[in-house]
């Protein structure tokens, strides 16, 4: 572990800077995917999209979000048992790359599920253990650990705020149509052109991470959960199985689907995700308390993250319809124009990703001053500001779906000052919630833990997926309406449990 007097990147430990980057990169190819999925999946057959309806496309991307998510529990298990935190990255960013190179090939859909996969899985490799990487850099006494993750957020959401752009118009800008068109290019590929600049990007990310991996010194080199050569060689021997039962899985389940035998569509696997996603939660929430052998201070901060979990699923799963109820709403219902230039609806995308990186410093400043002052607010209460502010985003999106149910496509403005709110929200409790969980977390399943909770990001991921698939049954205010009661009434119970909160962890 990095030592906390080390302060070469701005005042912090030289290897933030490596992580920094590797993320940047990996978030550009993450949110580059993000802007353009479902607007490739419902885009007409006639510019190069899939021609789905909502309801599928909607369907397969909350299946996707939640999945990719979902698979960070078991990268954070690969991590602690059997590759270390800094393995474990390189080898997700790996199949990251390939993932977006399958989507990257323009014919049809016959490499579109698999690329899928090869992201998810990567993801859930990379995710996890890039942030606990991040935690190591410092001592739990740290005051400057807060503060460390909003730079990291920074380095998440510089390569969100460019993606979107420079995928966005390479898979729907009129311009590079054209130019494809003059190089003697069918311009309806253009979409998967969005795709393949994503596998350049965490093609960078991993350069970048293997020339500088030497400022990380020491941290994550270690298989923390198995401390003897026996516990590893049968965790591998595991992992092995585990590999090998998938693809069998995978391979009989194609076959039968091939042969007839079994119909597997796009909205029966979400069904189906919505009852593994559950299953997932009870079973590791079961087997964490009754398995572990905890002393009475672990079994209270387990409790504390299992709050956290709850309140951070309610924000994901209004948060992420970012790239689903709303970037539809973009598409369809605002003049996606600026000074009589028409742009993609896909670059809405950037915004929130620009603010954070105009917001972070100054939510990290204040966070460091607080805390010196001993006035830092706790963690429930920084969830709490943060579900308040998203309340308060999808409220001005009633007003947006108002003004738009009469046929009119709206300003842009909505959808920004919106985004502005959420940006706030997500400061208060994102970086606070990464920080949180290398805090809380017993040393020995950091990995696990910070793979748990990304889970709450999978399952926030499928509901907001889920709600893309209301718009054909409901109207933009219903929609909008739910959300808001439901964000704001999670924040008044956040607000309620600081102080019990803060009792049960003084106590321990």
């Amino acid at each position: 572990m990095a030592k906390s007097q080390d302060t070469a990147f701005f005042g912090h430990p030289a290897g933030l800077s490596t992580l920094f980057f590797t993320e940047m990169w990996e978030r550009f190819s993450f949110y580059g995917l993000r802007a353009i999925l479902i607007l490739f999946m419902t885009a007409p057959l006639a510019i190069g999209g899939l021609g789905w309806g909502v309801d599928r496309a909607a369907a397969i991307y909350g299946t996707y979000a939640a999945s990719v998510y979902l698979m960070s529990l078991p990268g954070g298990w690969v991590a602690d048992k059997v590759l270390g935190l800094r393995r474990s990255v390189f080898w997700g960013g790996v199949l990251i790359m390939l993932g977006q190179a399958c989507l990257a090939y323009p014919r049809g859909t016959s490499l579109l599920y698999p690329g899928l996969i090869f992201i998810c899985l990567g993801t859930g490799m990379l995710k996890p253990n890039i942030s606990a990487l991040v935690g190591q850099l410092y001592t739990p006494e740290d005051v400057r650990r807060d503060a460390g993750f909003s730079i990291y957020y920074m380095g998440i959401n510089l390569g969100a705020t460019i993606s979107p752009i420079v995928c966005g118009w390479l898979a729907q800008g009129v311009g590079f149509q054209h130019l494809l068109a003059k190089l003697g290019i069918d311009p309806t590929t253009s979409w998967h052109f969005g795709f393949g600049f994503g596998a350049l990007g965490m093609a960078f990310g991993l350069l970048q991470y293997v020339l500088t991996g030497r400022r990380l010194g020491g941290a994550g080199l270690t298989v923390l959960g198995s401390p003897t050569p026996e516990a590893l060689a049968a965790a591998r021997r595991k992992f092995a199985f585990a590999i090998i039962g998938v693809v069998v899985v995978v391979v009989a389940l194609a076959l039968l689907s091939r042969a007839g035998t079994i119909h597997v569509t796009p909205t029966g696997v979400s069904g189906t995700m919505d009852f593994v996603l559950l299953g997932v939660v009870i079973g590791f929430f079961a087997w964490l308390f009754s398995a572990g052998d905890w002393s009475s201070d672990e079994r209270k901060r387990l409790i504390v993250i299992f709050v956290l979990f709850l309140a951070a699923t309610v924000f994901w799963s209004a948060f992420e319809q970012a790239a689903s109820t709303l970037n539809l709403f973009a598409q369809n219902q605002v003049r996606n124009t600026i000074f009589g230039i028409s742009y993609p609806a896909s670059w809405l995308q950037s915004v929130n990703a620009a603010l954070i990186i105009i917001l972070a410093p100054v939510a990290g400043a204040v966070w460091l001053i607080l805390g010196r002052k001993g006035k830092d607010p706790s963690t429930p209460a920084k969830f709490s500001l943060g579900l308040f502010f998203l309340g308060t985003g999808f409220a001005v999106m009633i007003l947006a779906a108002t003004a738009a149910s009469s046929g009119q496509k709206v300003s842009p403005l909505w959808l920004v000052l919106t985004y502005f709110l959420h940006t706030v929200g997500e400061l208060c409790l994102s970086p606070v919630g990464l920080s949180a969980m290398t805090r809380l977390a017993p040393a020995r399943v950091t990995g696990l833990m910070m793979g748990f909770w990304f889970l709450a990001s999978s399952v926030g991921n499928k509901i907001a997926g889920t709600a893309a698939s209301l718009t054909v049954k409901f109207s933009g205010q219903q929609i909008f309406g739910t959300v808001t009661a439901v964000a704001l009434l999670f924040a008044l119970v956040m607000a309620l449990l600081v102080k019990p909160i803060k009792r049960m962890l003084a106590r321990s």
